[in-house]
């Protein structure tokens, strides 16, 4: 079974039902996700921010980001260092570099919505 690395806005699509989560879920359909320990934040930060949106949907979006427990994710460490540096070389965030990083070491293709962090997993080999 392959192994792929799979980022918060991949997630969150799938979560939330987005409009491209057939997309993400065929993506990530047989495989074993693997992410860095700061996903479960960064999903925990967008179902915040979609409370703040949509307070009328609260139950709804608390019943399907409790449902993501349900989701089997490996969370692996970084290193932080070469995650800075590669930051640095493709104009990205940290955290979006602790992707990046993470599956170059793997190996593995990175599952993103995020354009400018699947055009440096191209760069890297990594889609």
């Amino acid at each position: 079974m392959a192994v792929k690395v799979v980022d918060a806005s991949a997630l969150v699509a799938l979560i939330f039902r987005e409009d491209n989560a057939a997309e993400v879920d065929e993506r990530l359909e047989h495989a074993v996700l693997v992410a860095p320990a700061l996903l479960p934040f960064e999903v925990a930060n967008v179902c915040r921010t979609k409370l703040r949106q949509y307070p009328d949907r609260r139950d709804a979006l608390l019943d399907q980001f409790s449902a993501q427990a349900g989701v089997a994710i490996e969370i692996r460490e970084v290193d932080h260092l070469e995650a800075v540096e590669l930051a640095e070389r493709f104009g990205l965030s940290t955290y979006d570099a602790s992707y990046l990083w993470l599956a170059r070491e793997l190996g593995a293709d990175l599952v993103t919505l995020d354009r400018r962090l699947a055009r440096a997993a191209a760069a890297l080999g990594q889609t």
